[in-house]
């Protein structure tokens, strides 16, 4: 039975995931900072799909919280075949000489150095076991930019171009590197980046079919499902009614 590591399993993609996998037979490490939803989530799974569910609650966004966690991880899950680096948020919509220093802070430190951390701590079990699969959410604005959008694309800029480096750091050592690099999805992306605010989340998908977490879901399955053999080093999926980062057709 392989395991995989969720991060930011308490909704959206990360819990469309967490069901998938397990509907796969995976045994499953999900991890988010909502306590009560992590302990939700992992008793529907295990009451679902008779699965193996360790939920860890820290923040990917301290070093010492994650290193803790992995260390707290039991012999039953101590082989982590798949690494899925999903935690990530957008804060804020504000153009450079406006944006708020706590928001920068947030998307830097969750989008980036958490992903940089979970990585740091993983990757040397994958390097013993010489396998495993590294999974990062990219998204599509970080193959291109939007307005306003400025500290968020570079984040995620700065994801798509880590996913390239440990594609090369990590290739002698067995380990497949796949970035994925959503268009629209809705899920609470946008209420989080607008701070609670339901009616500016929903705006966001007025006149349009967004992206499901499911879609992703299945792409990352189909990702992590090849044979050994085969890598899938990137894949952009949008919604039909989004051509790039900011050009969309609503009814």
């Amino acid at each position: 039975m392989k395991t995989i590591f969720i991060t930011g399993a308490t909704s959206g993609i990360g819990a469309a995931c967490s069901e998938l996998f397990a509907q796969n037979g995976y045994r499953l490490i999900i991890s988010g900072r909502r306590a009560d939803r992590l302990q939700k989530l992992a008793q529907s799974l295990k009451s679902q799909y008779n699965c193996s569910v360790l939920p860890l609650t820290f923040d990917v966004s301290l070093f010492n919280d994650c290193e803790t966690a992995i260390q707290s991880i039991p012999d039953e899950f101590k082989t982590i075949d798949v690494l899925l680096n999903n935690a990530g948020l957008a804060a804020g919509l504000a153009s450079i000489q406006d944006g708020h220093i706590n928001d920068w802070e947030t998307m830097i430190n969750v989008n980036l150095k958490g992903l940089l951390y979970m990585t740091r701590l993983i990757s040397p079990i994958m390097i013993k076991q010489k396998s495993g699969h590294i999974v990062n959410i990219s998204s599509i604005a970080g193959k291109e930019n939007y307005a306003n959008g400025n500290v968020y694309c570079a984040t995620k800029h700065a994801v798509d171009s880590l996913s390239q480096s440990m594609r090369i750091d990590l290739l002698a050592h067995g380990i497949k590197v796949t970035n994925i690099a959503p268009g629209m999805v809705e899920t609470e992306f946008s209420l989080v980046r607008f701070k609670g605010d339901e009616q500016k989340a929903k705006n966001v998908y007025i006149g349009l079919t967004p992206l499901k977490p499911q879609d992703i879901a299945d792409a990352i399955w189909w990702a992590v499902s090849r044979p050994d053999h085969v890598n899938i080093s990137d894949i952009i999926i949008t919604p039909k009614a989004q051509a790039n980062a900011s050009t969309t057709i609503r009814k």
